[in-house]
């Protein structure tokens, strides 16, 4: 006896250190109090059914070998198994299960329940036949492999916690007298206990024998019962850590590359009348979990605005993540929004999420979404209504706590009319839509736009910083932009490279576009035919012109601020011209200078 307890402290001690649970402590403290009464190791000398000692079948090495093993398995299924191959391998048992607890599916709660959420799931049983064959039979999720908590007596083991031994069964069955193939394996005893961890109940082992359990397996049964206890709390912390950080890569390999396409437009730039209603209705919707459309032609910066209302809202701390509709594969559309598992097609070599549970208390912006094919637009528009969805080739159903923003460049309504797009998923994503209009109609936030660009593409591209004057703003604004913002940003970049921080010059092309001033002035419908000028006319006013942005600049010709600059000419086209019309600076103000 003190050679063993000797081992049992030792290897116990080993485990305690590598496994560091709770749930070992207690296993310690069981065979601690176990070691103290010698009594209990009192067992019949004989199994009359089958000849062996329990004596010789307790083979405390491999007992405290299955602890070992049941404490490095990574997975509840390969606790159970080894559970069920140990026990089977006892003389004299006929079946053994494993049972967890779960929430009750549909069809599982029973009137007698006292718990309607919960229910035991056969996960692991084996048997072992007359003949001395043992079997491990695989666990299907059905309602046949469901008991609810507190029915019968392996529920009513989960419900309460305490260890049930049953006797002479073949005499009187109990409340096992339901059971199938009772007589047939000539089960006489029975044991149950419960798994447990932190006064959580986690499940319940249940073993069938041919003789009556002896009294001093009751101990063992509640040692294994509370390692494994222990084992699953560490398998189902080690699968949320796997989880988690699965999630958290994936959520940083979004953000990562949104970040880098966020750059393409900054934040929100401009005072013009079109940007200061956009941004009033950011503010009514944002607080809000309503679905927004956000409609406008490319390059307008949609998912900008979607961006701001994900800063505005609640959901602020949580991520955004951008779906681009028309990037996805055809056939990768499902796997692509809602994960798939290991397996659930050719290429699926392990567990996905998807961007819904990607963005999980977040925000899901849908760019592109009229690119959705219509078969998915059912699956997306379930998602929106009943805030569940499944992973391809998993049949459990997930909750989506996602906030829905969506952005087309397409006319929706038209695409409805035409058989394209879902009805009623244009009136789930159009709760509140937003237009963003083009640039050419927001001619005025432009020179804001221009230095916030310079800005970031100086920053970005290692460029000295070049200069913008007012001809550069004239021509720009004389543009009417069709690829809209993002056109402009490309047209800075450009520019600020070739100019090597002097002047910019933009190289946009030629266009019959009226001037800007003309285009944000409101047209007179009376307005008079233009003025037609002689050439002499039009020297004088050149001269004039030209005089005036000289005094403007205090007669600076180059450099920053200068009239060559002011004019929108080089420096020495400049002082080609005033010395063709014979300007000069008159001695009075070089005087007053002076």
């Amino acid at each position: 006896m003190n050679i063993l307890k000797i081992f049992l402290t030792n290897d116990l001690g080993y485990i305690s250190k590598s496994f560091e649970s709770d749930g070992i402590l207690n296993v310690r403290n069981s065979v601690a109090a176990w070691l103290e009464k010698p009594s209990d190791l009192v067992y019949p000398s004989t199994v009359e059914e089958s000849g062996e000692t329990f004596e010789s079948s307790l083979d405390y090495q491999i007992r405290m070998n299955l602890l070992l093993e049941v404490a490095r398995e990574r997975t509840v299924a390969g606790i159970g198994k080894k559970l069920i191959e140990f026990t089977c391998e006892r003389p004299g048992i006929a079946r053994s299960e494993f049972w967890l607890v779960e929430q009750a599916g549909p069809g599982a709660h029973r009137p007698e329940s006292p718990n309607p959420t919960r229910c035991l799931r056969l996960v692991a049983s084996g048997s072992k036949s007359l003949s001395g064959m043992t079997e491990i039979q695989p666990s299907p999720r059905d309602s046949n492999t469901s008991i609810p908590l507190g029915v019968g007596v392996i529920g009513k083991i989960a419900a309460t916690g305490r260890q049930v031994v049953l006797r002479d069964l073949d005499k009187d069955p109990g409340e096992l007298s339901g059971m199938e193939g009772l007589a047939r394996e000539q089960i006489r005893g029975f044991g149950g206990a419960a798994v447990s961890y932190k006064d959580e109940i986690l499940g319940v082992i249940a073993t069938f024998a041919r003789v009556n359990l002896p009294e001093a397996t009751h101990i063992w049964r509640q040692i294994f019962a509370d390692h494994i206890g222990a084992a699953i709390a560490n398998v189902r912390a080690f699968e949320e850590i796997q989880r988690l950080k699965a999630q958290l890569e994936m959520r940083n390999a979004y953000l990562e590359e949104e970040v880098v396409e966020a750059k393409a437009f900054g934040d929100l730039v401009g005072q013009s009348a079109p940007l200061r209603h956009i941004i009033s209705q950011i503010d009514l919707v944002a607080p809000t979990d309503a679905s927004v459309l956000i409609l406008g032609e490319t390059g307008t910066g949609k998912e900008l605005v979607a961006r701001e209302i994900h800063r505005r809202s609640k959901r602020r701390d949580q991520p955004l993540v951008r779906v681009n509709c028309t990037s996805i594969p055809r056939e990768l559309y499902e796997s692509e929004f809602f994960g798939h598992v290991r397996g659930a097609f050719t290429g699926a070599v392990k567990d996905r999420a998807g961007r819904f549970e990607t963005a999980e208390g977040g925000t899901l912006f849908l760019d592109e979404i009229g690119e959705v094919p219509l078969d998915l637009q059912s699956k997306l528009l379930r998602v929106l209504q009943e805030k569940r969805y499944e992973r391809v080739g998993e049949d459990r159903t997930r909750q989506a706590d996602v906030r829905i923003i969506g952005a087309t460049n397409r006319d929706l309504k038209k695409e409805v009319a035409a058989g394209r797009f879902r009805e009623d998923l244009y009136y789930r994503l159009n709760v509140f839509p937003i237009h963003v209009m083009p640039l050419k109609e927001r001619m005025e936030d432009i020179p804001l736009l221009a230095r916030h660009f310079i800005d970031q593409s100086v920053k970005e591209l290692g460029c000295p910083r070049p200069r913008l004057t007012r001809a550069g703003i004239a021509r720009i604004q004389n543009y009417d932009w069709p690829g809209n913002i993002r056109e402009l940003r490309n047209v800075i970049d450009r520019a600020v490279i070739i100019s090597r921080g002097g002047v910019l010059d933009f190289d946009l092309p030629v266009t019959d576009s009226p001037p800007a001033a003309t285009r944000l002035a409101p047209e007179k419908a009376d307005a008079a035919e233009p003025e037609i000028l002689t050439e002499p006319e039009m020297q004088r006013r050149e001269r004039e012109n030209l005089l005036a942005a000289l005094r403007k600049t205090n007669w600076k010709i180059r450099g920053a601020d200068g009239a060559a600059e002011l004019l929108g000419v080089k420096p020495t086209t400049l002082v080609t011209r005033m010395q063709k019309m014979g300007l000069r600076r008159p001695e009075s103000e070089a005087k007053v200078k002076g």
